[in-house]
């Protein structure tokens, strides 16, 4: 069985952000070939550079005495993936790369984009999470804050990159016409991690949009309970979870009141609450807390340290996590790939391989125009959207805003918790974010004339996106076997929070259950206080689970191309986590016991971490990665003698006396703006940023000067609200329009006309019986 990208060819010359994004793209089958130069320098974490070349080939090339080899493979190319300064290392660019292979897509991975006033700094993750707003949003209050575990950010701009990356290549094949693609890594992790201005569900009801200008108490969000071997996580939203959870409790008087159905009173009552639930589970085990949560129904999961993730039976069995030759003959356990592809592991297949020669790729023919250049890539797919919450928003947006028809179906008496309303809001902001560009067609999927247009609409259509429970499309008869007999050609993408193979796969999963087992949350803690967890005021991994779950779904489009054969899609979120927390996996399997919470002091260099600035609760983060890097801080600081100080004079030195030097970088910072640190040090090329709060990301003179940021509305919000402008700065496709957000139903009479052929009589009929609900007739807005 091959899988979608079987026939396209990657040139890979990327640096740190790129190379995970083509691993994306060479698990979902396509042949990448990573260009290196001879002697190349000894990476700092051979395991995570194993995990971001595997299913790679891998090319050396000396570029100083070689010319052609490398500007003769893109040539013959269908996507290039490259860092901002190939055509001084490689001998291509990407004006010249374009000018003679016009089929060409070059996608360009760079720390902030090709254009903009920090479009030469430098950046590594510190800096990403700094100047995103997530840091901002990490940590307990009133104590330094936390930078998320390492990889978070890399698996967002490679998720971000492949989807662009694929954009582009999917216009290419409608009009025969490639494109110059500019993803900045600052961009995706401000739009793609976590975004501030975007969609946020039902879980962040309880919390304010206003955060606290030293971080929220984002541990009392979704509350760790100790018990008899570990710890459990649980997350109250809907009334009837609290209900079960008050029944389990004995229902204890002081908690009888109704306002308690609320997450805003119940996080006001945490100091009285938490004790309660504190005192029932301390003497029982995990697994007893979670076999008894779910015959409740109340969401509570186990928090895994990686160790515990490493030997869980379900990662196993569902062969996320797999065990496999690493290293000539070294063996480890690390995570396969998020993906399945017709139930084939669209992941791990063997380590980099080594080319001798050139791979012998035939010329690609010369571009024959088809399509229409002018039109949105999408344009002429529909998809019909059965998704809810966050991922199901993201998912489904990232079509709707380059042009696919969607069509999100909706039933009043199961509404969408995305739809549910806070401060008396006739329309959630989130629903202004997340269905922009969407049409809603109300209608009930569980009577038997429902799923009779169900399964019409499906005939004509390309794309099914759902994420319920595994097992809920095909009670409902949509299965992909079932719909694939009704259209060979249809998609079937489903998500879960565990998949759907596994002794896990029942469970309910929020986005705080899957960081919890996957050790994610574990990871995301500080390394003195590993009980106080800091991933409570985060969503993650939903945004950045959409996002990938369609670049399966547009790799699948693609091979339809070849094939004419739809396909099924599945991906668990909790594979996602898993996989980018990938290296810290695979080395606590290498060597157990030696990955711990690393806080925000990086393992291979020191000076580096979060230091305290001048103001109120202002920070900037700071990576030191070389002697030079050292000597620039030194002089910053007014300390230039601490550059030949035999404790500073070396990397190993360094991370030897790392308290040390922290302290001295550290008591410098602490009397200047963080602004005025980060210049000084990226005047030098030391990774550096001030922490930025989520406001300030809309005058950040970067952003601004990329216009990154659009604008939505809605005729029942009232007020314009800022939203992503765009997937990435594309040369040939325009951004996406910012079309209002349907109120529920709102289409469902033109949908009917226009797509079944329905007159208004029979509408008038299905209406009346509820088996459709037209946007005002009865239907919940």
């Amino acid at each position: 069985m091959t899988l979608p990208l079987d026939s396209v060819r990657v040139v890979d010359l990327t640096d740190a952000f790129g190379r995970s994004a083509g691993r994306l793209l060479a698990d979902l089958g396509a042949d990448v070939v990573r260009i290196t130069a001879p002697h190349a320098p000894v990476p700092a974490d051979r395991v995570a550079d194993a995990l971001r070349d595997a299913n790679k080939r891998v090319l050396t090339v000396d570029a100083g005495s070689d010319t052609t080899t490398v500007p003769d493979l893109v040539a013959r190319a269908d996507i290039v993936l490259a860092a901002a300064d190939t055509a001084d290392v490689w001998n291509v660019g990407p004006e010249a790369a374009l000018a003679a292979a016009p089929h060409l897509v070059w996608v360009s991975i760079t720390p902030f984009g090709l254009t903009g006033p920090y479009r030469d700094r430098v950046a590594d993750e510190a800096v990403l999470y700094a100047m995103s707003g997530v840091l901002s949003r990490s940590g307990a209050p009133g104590q330094t804050p936390l930078l998320p575990p390492a990889g978070l950010a890399e698996g967002t701009v490679a998720g971000h990159a492949a989807w662009a990356g694929m954009l582009a290549y999917h216009r290419r094949l409608a009009t025969g016409l490639g494109d110059h693609v500019d993803v900045s890594a600052f961009e995706a992790t401000v739009h793609g991690f976590d975004p501030g201005f975007g969609t946020q569900g039902s879980a962040a009801a309880g919390r304010s949009e206003d955060y606290p200008r030293n971080r929220p108490d984002a541990a009392s969000f979704y509350p760790v309970f100790g018990c008899r071997d570990g710890r459990v996580r649980i997350c109250l939203l809907a009334r009837r979870q609290w209900r079960a959870m008050f029944a389990w409790l004995g229902e204890p008087e002081e908690f009888a009141d109704p306002k308690y159905d609320t997450i805003p009173a119940r996080f006001a009552a945490a100091d009285r609450l938490h004790p309660l639930i504190a005192d029932l589970f301390a003497d029982r085990t995990q697994a007893e807390l979670v076999a008894e949560g779910a015959a409740r129904g109340i969401p509570l999961g186990a928090v895994y340290t990686l160790e515990q993730a490493l030997s869980a039976d379900h990662f196993a069995e569902s062969g996320a996590l797999i065990d496999a030759e690493l290293f000539p003959g070294e063996h480890a356990r690390f995570p396969s790939g998020p993906a399945t592809v017709d139930g084939r592991r669209a992941g791990f297949r063997s380590t980099a391989r080594a080319l001798d020669a050139a791979p012998s790729w035939a010329d690609r023919p010369a571009p024959t125009t088809i399509g229409a250049p002018d039109a949105a890539p999408l344009a002429g797919v529909r998809v019909l959207d059965l998704g809810v919450i966050v991922f199901g928003a993201e998912l489904s947006r990232q079509f709707a805003d380059y042009g696919a028809d969607v069509i999100k179906i909706e039933n009043a008496n199961y509404p969408d918790g995305l739809r549910q309303s806070k401060r008396g809001a006739k329309i959630p902001a989130s629903v202004a974010w997340g269905h922009r560009n969407k049409r809603s067609l109300g209608m009930d999927l569980r009577s038997t004339e429902g799923a009779d247009l169900f399964r019409r609409l499906a005939a004509d259509a390309d794309v099914v996106v759902a994420n319920f429970k595994p097992g809920t499309l095909a009670a409902m008869g949509f299965s992909y076997e079932t719909l694939a007999e009704i259209n060979p050609g249809i998609i079937v993408a489903e998500s879960s929070a565990f998949g759907s193979v596994g002794p896990w796969r029942t469970r309910m999963g929020y986005g705080p259950l899957v960081r919890a087992a996957s050790g994610v949350s574990a990871l995301w803690s500080y390394p003195d206080d590993a009980e106080l967890l800091c991933d409570g005021s985060t969503v993650y991994p939903d945004h950045i689970a959409g996002h990938l779950c369609a670049t399966v779904v547009l790799s699948a489009l693609a091979a339809r191309r070849r094939t004419g054969r739809g396909a099924r899609i599945e991906l668990a979120q909790s594979d996602v986590a898993l996989t980018h927390i990938g290296a810290s996996i695979a080395a606590e399997s290498l060597r157990p016991g030696s990955v711990v919470p690393s806080g925000n002091a990086h393992p291979d260099h020191a000076p580096s971490g979060v230091f305290p600035c001048a103001g109120d609760d202002e920070w900037c983060v700071i990576t030191v990665r070389s002697d030079d890097d050292w000597a620039a801080v030194a002089e910053a600081a007014g300390r230039p003698e601490l550059i030949d100080d035999p404790r500073f004079a070396s990397p190993s030195a360094r991370r030897t006396h790392r308290a040390d030097v922290d302290q001295i970088v550290a008591a410098w910072t602490a009397s200047q703006a963080p602004r005025r640190v980060a210049d000084r040090l990226q005047a030098s090329g030391v990774a550096a940023a001030p922490m930025l709060r989520l406001p300030e990301l809309l005058d950040d003179e970067h952003l601004v000067a990329r216009r990154s940021y659009t604008t939505v509305t809605h005729d029942l919000l009232g007020t314009t609200l800022p939203a992503t402008a765009r997937a990435a700065a594309f040369a040939a496709i325009a951004d996406p329009p910012s079309r209002q957000a349907p109120v529920a139903g709102e289409h469902t009479r033109e949908i009917c006309r226009e797509l079944l052929g329905m007159d208004d009589a029979e509408i008038d009929r299905l209406a009346d019986a509820g088996v459709l609900q037209p946007a005002g007739e009865g239907v919940s807005e």
